[in-house]
């Protein structure tokens, strides 16, 4: 029997945070073929929002430290605005968006990151995702519209990168479908220099990938980013892209992630 194809878009930084860059990405999403899955962040709201609250941002390589407070911050603004501001532009768009968090309809268990070098707090690390919910809303055309967010199964919240539920739902929905997993940002791929958006990089397999760590072209917050990519395509995912965001429906555009030859 031959699987079904999926597409899970994951979108996130300015383009989410600004209407007109946001509002032309789902354009581009509308256009898209065939079943999908939006996964988005919505950092840089959070921390405007707990600006104006009097709350602290602290980020660790990348990644936010989330007391309680913050959480309280990410679950008001990944759940609420901008999940749904994406959910309405959507419905305008003619796609039957739904709108949920990784909490809803048990979608995303995890269990809080235990506390090493650092303390995350309420950080999230996935542990499983009932790809049967996600199966059902996608064999009925639902476009599925997913917040960083997840729960422990005990009734704690859990705030958890965005890239990596992408990633862990890309893995998830492979066991069913031929899944394709793009991150979409505002570079045009990953690139061999970081002030050149021409010297895109047109493969990465999980040896040059270190490689590349090694020779400090890629450092950082890309760290993690590019780790949930070759992670998923050693997974079972078909493909993993990384692109421009106006890219998106350009197949022959960003980095590619792939197995060893």
């Amino acid at each position: 029997m031959v699987k079904q194809s999926v597409k899970v878009i994951k979108v996130g930084g300015k383009i989410v945070e600004e209407k007109d860059s946001l509002n032309e990405f789902l354009k581009l999403f509308s256009k898209v073929s065939g079943h999908k899955l939006l996964v988005h962040g919505g950092g840089r709201s959070a921390t405007k929002i707990a600006k104006q609250m009097g709350i602290e941002t602290t980020m660790v390589e990348g990644r936010r430290i989330t007391d309680d407070n913050m959480l309280t911050v990410v679950t008001m603004v990944y759940g609420g605005l901008v999940n749904k501001q994406i959910v309405a532009q959507l419905q305008a768009k003619g796609i039957n968006a739904l709108g949920i968090t990784g909490t809803d309809m048990n979608l995303i268990r995890a269990e809080k990151r235990p506390v090493k070098e650092i303390d995350y707090g309420y950080v999230g690390d996935v542990t499983k995702v009932d790809v049967s919910v996600l199966k059902n809303l996608i064999k009925e055309d639902v476009t599925v519209v997913i917040a960083p967010l997840t729960h422990d199964g005990h009734g704690q919240m859990l705030n958890t990168n965005a890239d990596t539920i992408a990633a862990e739902v890309a893995k998830a929905l492979a066991e069913v479908f031929d899944v394709e997993l793009i991150y979409c940002f505002e570079k045009s791929g990953v690139l061999n220099d970081a002030e050149d958006d021409n010297s895109v990089i047109p493969a990465i397999t999980p040896a040059s990938f270190e490689d590349l760590i090694e020779r400090k072209i890629v450092q950082g917050g890309m760290i993690p980013k590019l780790n949930n990519a070759v992670d998923a395509v050693l997974s079972g995912v078909n493909k993993v892209r990384i692109t421009k965001a106006s890219n998106l429906n350009n197949d022959s555009t960003g980095t590619i992630f792939m197995k060893e030859d």
